[in-house]
């Protein structure tokens, strides 16, 4: 049986498979502060929505064969959960447009966070 020499090698040498032991020393590349700005690259935002509703219409579907008919009900609760999210995304794209800040909301866009940036600028 041939061995492979470089894995059994001496367990005292660097080997970059082995976990690090000692912790790694922190190196401060950049000053840690704030920035003046945020960018708007991480504001896509892609979420599903009125998926129970779409689950019980598509269950709906299947116990009638597909007949839309009989499934008016379940058709119109997921237009209307959906009519609602259109409305509601319509209007907080529209605040965010303008950089409304609207008080308790968890969500900011970019231009939000400028604004309060701008209002409330980070000490040095």
């Amino acid at each position: 049986m041939r061995f492979n020499t470089t894995l059994f090698s001496a367990a005292n040498q660097a080997n970059s498979r082995r976990p690090q032991k000692d912790p790694v020393p922190f190196q401060m590349l950049l000053p840690l502060e704030l920035g003046k700005t945020v960018s708007g690259k991480g504001d896509k935002l892609k979420e599903a929505v009125c998926m129970q509703e779409m689950a019980v219409m598509f269950a709906c579907f299947k116990k009638t064969e597909f007949n839309q008919q009989e499934c008016l009900n379940e058709v119109a609760s997921f237009q209307t959960c959906f009519n609602n999210y259109n409305d509601k995304m319509k209007l907080s794209r529209e605040q965010g447009r303008k950089g409304i800040l609207v008080p308790g909301e968890k969500t900011l866009t970019h231009r939000q966070l400028n604004k309060l940036l701008r209002r409330f600028p980070p000490k040095k």
